[in-house]
């Protein structure tokens, strides 16, 4: 799907209206989070790169937390709508 706001899909089915935005970085997929009720989360965080996200990934794991940060970020569907896009 598109918007003013670029390419996005719908990370939870549980909450529709917030989207998760995609775009070709400089070397790889780029991510950025939007939700209408936190509107604060667009402002302040920045687009990110899926490198960085597994990163993070790693680090919760290390942690032994039940968190997983890759549950909302879909390489696979970003890179669908990134070549229909």
């Amino acid at each position: 799907m598109k918007d003013e706001r670029g390419l996005y899909y719908t990370p939870s089915l549980q909450n529709p209206e917030v989207r998760m935005y995609v775009r070709r970085g400089e070397d790889e997929i780029e991510f950025r989070l939007y939700n209408p009720t936190m509107p604060v989360v667009w402002e302040k965080h920045r687009w990110m790169p899926y490198s960085a996200i597994e990163q993070a990934a790693a680090m919760f794991r290390e942690r032994d937390t039940d968190r997983n940060p890759l549950a909302l970020y879909d390489v696979a569907i970003a890179k669908r709508l990134l070549e229909e896009g």
